[in-house]
């Protein structure tokens, strides 16, 4: 049986499990019809031209888990930012361990999904906010309706998160292969601030399918600052959309780092729905081997007097594929926007291949828009003068790349954060970069 075939009659079985008579039964219903329409994306759609899912979909994923694996704290600490105090929620082969878990309802709301859309006390948020944003496609609609497990985050007006929030995903290698589909919803309310960590990982070498969907909503002059740590197994495939929508004079930035896993596609897409908004999107990507990471991203600036940055930095070694297919779409009433999309690349190996597409649509004329792109290799008369001052080759080239890539990093604001990932850009080219940010 085909995967899609095998999902819609699963479906079944799973709305009888939870909640048939819930809220959300409609919107469910609603997208299990939509998937089995639209299907999984094939390259002949332009946004996926570059990008199969044929080898990730032959696989007999496993819909749900037969059973749970508890972890312990010492299995999973080393892919915890556990530098620094923060709540934390922690999914199991989908599953929520609570005693992994550090979960408030002080002043803020940072809690399970499944406990949203099963209480009362939160059913104005889910009516307010749940699936309101999702464009319809095939990925989003199964995702959708088989929405059960994630994160909820509410941050109430007015209110500072004490501390980071993470949200991490964990697969145990239980099943021969596995799918999971977190959908998670964070609203952050008017003078609000929050600052959160998402991350997958997979702890075997077991195929493992994710398909995740996100929802972010900034109230007005509400700060959001959001990072992906993407660094799974090369038998690890992951489909990361999300959405965020800002109101006036909000902060968003989102900053994705793509070291590792199969085949990595992050859907990202920011709707500005009011004036001086600002919106912020950068990532770094350094892969190897047959990996594969898309970035598909779009700004769509509704509102004048709005800001929007795109900076992604790309190095691909051996036979990777990169692929960026950014997107600044601006209104007509969109006035006085100032957009700026970047896409820089590195290629260390012939084998290795980027497809780039920055891409504007404006119809606007009083704008200040601009975007690039860049294909090439480590400048060799800058290798030369750090060979000449006594630097070894291999250090020579990482110093090289990570100059290369240091500018997203400079605006992480968790220092501990920043700490790790540097250590991990370093592990990634080989080297000691032998400093301390």
């Amino acid at each position: 049986m085909e995967l899609k075939d095998k999902l819609i009659s699963s479906f079944l079985a799973f709305e009888e499990a939870f909640d048939v008579d819930s809220d959300i039964h409609e919107v469910r219903s609603n997208a299990i019809k939509e998937f089995e329409s639209l299907g999984f994306p094939s390259k002949k759609e332009e946004d996926w031209k570059y990008t199969s899912l044929n080898t990730v979909l032959k696989h007999d994923y496993s819909v749900f888990p037969k059973k749970e694996d508890a972890l312990e704290y010492r299995d999973i600490k080393k892919y915890l930012i556990h530098d620094i105090d923060t709540y934390k929620l922690v999914f199991i082969d989908g599953i929520y361990s609570s005693h992994l878990s550090e979960t408030t309802h002080d002043k803020i709301d940072v809690c399970l999904m499944s406990s949203a859309l099963s209480k009362s006390k939160y059913k104005p948020i889910i009516d307010a906010y749940f699936n309101k944003i999702v464009p319809k496609n095939g990925l989003n609609s199964l995702n959708t309706a088989f929405s059960k497990e994630g994160a909820f985050i509410h941050i109430h007006k007015n209110k500072l998160a004490d501390k980071p929030i993470q949200i991490v995903n964990f697969s145990t290698g239980n099943e021969s292969a596995l799918m999971v589909q977190p959908r998670n919803l964070i609203v952050v309310d008017e003078n609000s601030q929050a600052q959160i960590i998402e991350r997958h990982q997979s702890l075997t070498d077991h195929p493992v399918f994710t398909n995740s969907v996100t929802e972010i909503f900034a109230g007005k002059r509400a700060i959001v600052d959001y990072y992906k740590i993407q660094n799974d197994r090369a038998s690890a495939s992951l489909i990361d959309n999300t959405f965020v929508e800002q109101q006036e004079e909000s902060v968003c930035s989102m900053h994705t780092f793509s070291f590792g896993g199969k085949l990595t596609r992050n859907n990202l897409n920011f709707y500005q729905r009011g004036e001086r908004c600002d919106s912020t999107m950068k990532g770094i990507t350094i892969i190897e081997d047959k990996q594969h990471v898309d970035h598909n991203t779009l700004v769509h600036h509704i509102f004048p007097n709005c800001e929007s940055h795109q900076d992604y930095k790309g190095i691909f070694d051996e036979n990777s594929t990169g692929v960026f297919n950014g997107k600044v779409l601006v209104e007509k009433e969109a006035q006085k926007i100032n957009a700026f999309q970047s896409n820089n690349n590195i290629l260390l190996d012939d084998k290795a291949t980027i497809n780039s597409k920055p891409q504007l649509e404006i119809f606007a004329d009083d704008v200040k828009c601009s975007h690039g792109c860049t294909i090439g290799q480590l400048d060799e008369e800058s290798l030369f003068y750090l060979r000449a001052r006594g630097i070894p080759l291999k250090e020579a080239r990482a110093l090289l790349m990570y100059a290369f890539a240091n500018n997203v990093l400079e605006s992480v604001r968790i220092p501990e954060l920043k700490k790790r990932i540097t250590s991990q850009i370093a592990l990634k080219l080989g080297v000691s970069l032998g400093f301390d940010l």
